[in-house]
């Protein structure tokens, strides 16, 4: 188990400066630190990162695949997702221009699948200045101008970005992370990425029911065999996807045919992602770091640390910009909300507070009431914004002894012996 400590340090604001933030526990207190396996693992070099896209996994160099064609399409993930790609894009546009490949018929689209349109601040900091400026950089339109492809053998109509499909290069880059639908990378790119929401909604609300769909799943999930399904219909052909450890930094990377690198990738995700769990805890304590601004993802990741008894969850989310904007799984009135969201009530996922959570504090230095929509109402929150705030609280009813965990990620974070235990998976 590991040692008890006073003070810890958590990972916060990616993209916003990627700090960390010092929180404090009475000295008396049993403090528990569930790092992942992954956490410090060290970043590639330069030439790791070359080697991977020189030996490619179930397919050709992107050189050879591009070289005589024309039109390029690179898909790339939004700020809801870790995946530091203006690391990685340099390596593709060098293997394009071997290619021949001018910069005029290079397009970058943003694969966000039914999240909120990114603005030109965003493109920067996933991208790089020096990308945005070179190239034309799209958002993903759910809702407009997705073309037909047809009906996966699951009964999802398909219909994907006309922008990506007129391209006869295709190009994703993401992360392969854990998901509540199994996990991110490969095909995920497409769907939900670029798909139309009709599409989305398809594949998330009538598939997600199956005892087959849980965190971590891969082998037989049937979230994941549509997407596959749907993905190859969309005709990517190549996707680099990286592991990455605490600080954003790629550990790993997997290139190639989008199935035959994903498969890879996971194998090592399984391992690295993995954290040695604790039981019992009167106070569990989930940051959220990569997925900041999807703090929904860590309640099923911290409920089984919590004692039978009940106690105290604290999720925290220091992010400037507060919780996505999701088209599908949020709300946008009090009575109204995308096609995946639901009135708070009897039978809804925010009827009560998860698992043995007596009190659920969420900490958010900036004003964002709403951002509980998809977690619980907001009336069952203890709001917070600041950590003090937050440990006076705990304090004045634990006194001088708690039994504590902290999950320095509980966004990408998982427990290999609580999977079980996890609740129903939530939205993209």
């Amino acid at each position: 188990m590991p040692a008890s400590v006073k003070k810890v340090k958590v990972p916060v604001k990616p993209y916003y400066g990627d700090e960390e933030m010092e929180i404090s526990f009475p000295a008396s207190w049993e403090v528990n630190v569930c790092r992942m396996n992954g956490h410090d693992a060290p970043p590639l070099t330069e030439a790791q990162m070359r080697k991977a896209f020189a030996n490619p996994i179930g397919s050709k160099r992107i050189r050879d695949l591009a070289k005589g064609k024309k039109e390029v399409a690179i898909l790339f993930d939004d700020l809801s997702r870790g995946t530091p790609a203006s690391v990685i894009v340099p390596f593709v546009l060098e293997e394009l221009a071997e290619a021949g490949i001018k910069d005029e018929n290079i397009r970058f689209i943003a694969a966000f699948g039914a999240h909120g349109a990114m603005n030109n601040w965003e493109f920067t900091q996933k991208l790089g200045a020096d990308i945005v400026r070179r190239f034309l950089v799209y958002n993903h339109n759910p809702y407009e101008n997705c073309t037909p492809l047809g009906i996966t053998k699951f009964g999802t109509t398909v219909a994907i970005n006309s922008e990506f499909m007129a391209c006869d290069v295709k190009i994703g880059i993401g992360s392969i992370v854990p998901h509540p639908y199994g996990f991110g990378g490969g095909y995920k790119i497409i769907l939900p990425g670029i798909a139309s929401i009709d599409t989305i909604d398809a594949n998330h609300a009538r598939l997600k029911h199956s005892p087959s769909v849980f965190m971590s799943n891969f082998e037989e999930n049937v979230i994941m065999q549509d997407i596959i399904e749907t993905g190859k219909m969309s005709g990517l052909q190549i996707k680099v996807d990286a592991i990455m450890n605490l600080k954003r930094e790629v550990t790993a990377l997997f290139v190639g045919d989008p199935l035959a690198e994903q498969l890879e990738g996971i194998k090592l995700a399984r391992k690295h992602y993995a954290t040695k769990m604790v039981k019992d805890m009167d106070i569990v304590v989930a940051n959220c770091y990569m997925k900041a601004n999807e703090m929904v993802l860590a309640l099923p990741i911290a409920a089984p640390l919590l004692s039978q008894k009940g106690g105290d969850m604290v999720v925290m989310s220091v992010y400037p910009a507060g919780q996505i904007c999701h088209y599908f799984g949020r709300s946008f009135g009090k009575k109204f909300g995308g096609r995946g969201w639901s009135v708070p009530g009897p039978g809804s996922r925010q009827a009560c507070l998860p698992g043995a959570t007596k009190k659920l504090t969420i900490m958010v230095p900036y004003p964002d009431r709403t951002g509980a929509d998809w977690v619980v109402p907001y009336e069952l929150v203890n709001w917070a914004h600041s950590w003090d705030e937050v440990i006076k609280d705990l304090e004045s009813r634990y006194g001088s002894k708690a039994r504590v965990a902290v999950i320095p990620d509980a966004t990408v974070q998982y427990f290999p012996e609580a999977l079980e235990r996890v609740c129903e998976p939530v939205s993209d």
